[in-house]
């Protein structure tokens, strides 16, 4: 199930833009998750970050599109973003929030229907990096992109997602070994750090989403910063 956003103030272009997505599922055999929004505002306003896609109208009476994706993106990293304008000088914008692309009203199906298949891609590729954990009992499978942190808190795990936390039986140590290459990296001996997460770096910590700041030891420090410098030099290319 592919969970979408779509939000626009005109009533017009959002059933434009619904009649599209319904029929992308006709054709490609697809279910889709679809809520509806009629401003920034209402989409951005106590975000919780369980869209995998949200479509954004720029120009909104209350919150423009530009200023609400600012917002998604404090507590959302990894949403795909795709900008809905009347004006192509606008698009360039995007790139301020990571956005995957914009469309241009009025949108034709086909150049919809390819992003969307853009869209929908990424956000495969993310959902099959995931780890299953056991919790209370009950094996569950966590998706490595909502994992802010995992913290060490005597012989357990707990894992910090962007919403809440998950308690297991582990060690930092063989949670570490499990993600190599997945690019989390200890700041501490008591953290394991998901690097898409981190907006910043002070003189002995690193900030996080939502606001979360964690010590980065001294003998670790400059391993951490390389490990970030890579990450986002990937990422970017």
């Amino acid at each position: 199930m592919i969970r979408i956003g779509v939000v626009d103030d005109e009533p017009r272009s959002l059933q434009h833009v619904l009649d599209h997505l319904r029929r992308y599922e006709a054709e490609h055999g697809l279910a889709l998750e679809i809520r509806t929004f009629a401003d920034g505002r209402d989409i951005s306003a106590g975000y919780i970050p369980d869209f995998d896609i949200i479509f954004l109208d720029v120009e909104m009476e209350h919150v423009d599109g530009f200023t609400a994706a600012k917002r998604i993106r404090e507590v959302d990293p990894e949403v795909v973003l795709v900008f809905i304008t009347n004006m192509a000088q606008f698009a360039i914008r995007g790139y301020e929030v990571d956005a995957l692309s914009y469309l241009l009203k009025p949108v034709p199906y086909f150049a919809f229907s390819q992003e969307l298949n853009r869209s929908i891609e990424r956000v495969r590729k993310r959902a099959s990096d995931s780890i299953m954990i056991t919790v209370d009992g009950e094996l569950m499978r966590a998706e490595l992109s909502g994992i802010v942190y995992f913290e060490s808190v005597k012989h357990r795990l707990v894992a910090h997602t962007l919403t809440r936390q998950h308690s297991f039986v582990g060690t930092l140590k063989e949670m570490e070994a499990t993600l190599a290459g997945k690019n989390f990296f200890r700041s501490n001996s008591g953290y394991l750090v998901n690097l898409r997460h981190v907006t910043g770096v002070k003189a002995s910590s690193c900030l996080l989403v939502g606001g979360r700041e964690l010590q980065i030891s001294r003998p670790r420090k400059k391993a951490f910063l390389d490990a970030l410098t890579d990450y986002v030099g990937g990422r970017s290319g």
